[in-house]
């Protein structure tokens, strides 16, 4: 997933970006609500991001008005809040706003990354957590792959780019979709970056387990189960 990461804990913010890409996550991190402001709502649907970790207490404004604003302009980025205010008045004014979940600091990085898959599996409208494409079965929790009965042992970038492609079944994958999907602002990429990272994976789930649609990307061969 692609994830806006809005705090402005220096400390906090780094462990959690750090976190979440060690999940397999692409993070973009800002420290203000005018950066935040600036990266999803004023981008709108061009920024692309999958969900927003957004905390409430920023220094130059509120997290709260911040995701009021992303309502308002029909923007249905998932929101999990997480921040320090553990009142059950702050829970439900944070819910009511229009955010998906809400944690409470400090933040554990497990429950974390357990709550924002719960986050996609319900904008997907899927109940089971397992993936399966034809007969590949991916588990994001414990980062596992199958086909058929055979294990697959994947890099992190290589099971990112086959994320990308699973949660789009049937759906035509381009380039620049697959390196917003695995890379931050901050990260470099080589300019061949994704293709080796597709020639790996048919390497090890077989030469027919990913479609070429020349000069528009890749997709997973065989419909969703």
């Amino acid at each position: 997933m692609r994830l806006l990461l809005v705090e402005d804990d220096a400390m906090l913010g780094a462990a959690l970006r750090t976190g979440l890409r060690q999940d397999g996550h692409a993070v973009d991190w800002v420290r203000s609500a005018d950066e935040a402001d600036t990266a999803w709502i004023a981008a709108g649907k061009a920024a692309a991001y999958d969900a927003v970790v957004l905390d409430l207490g920023l220094p130059d404004g509120s997290g709260l008005d911040l995701l009021k604003r992303a309502r308002q302009r029909r923007l249905a980025t998932p929101v999990l809040i997480a921040t320090a205010r553990d009142r059950v008045a702050d829970r439900i004014a944070g819910l009511d706003a229009g955010a998906d979940d809400y944690m409470v600091k400090p933040v554990d990085l497990d429950e974390l990354a357990a709550r924002l898959r719960a986050v996609e599996r319900r904008v997907a409208g899927r109940a089971d957590p397992t993936i399966v494409i034809g007969d590949i079965a991916i588990d994001p929790a414990t980062r596992s792959v199958m086909r058929g009965d055979q294990p697959v042992d994947l890099t992190a970038r290589e099971l990112a780019v086959l994320l990308a492609l699973a949660r789009r079944p049937g759906v035509t994958v381009s380039r620049e979709q697959l390196v917003e999907a695995l890379y931050g602002w901050e990260e470099s990429i080589e300019s061949n970056a994704i293709d080796v990272h597709i020639h790996n994976l048919r390497r090890k789930l077989g030469a027919d387990a990913i479609d070429t649609q020349r000069g528009l990307g890749w997709r997973l061969a065989g419909g969703r189960r």
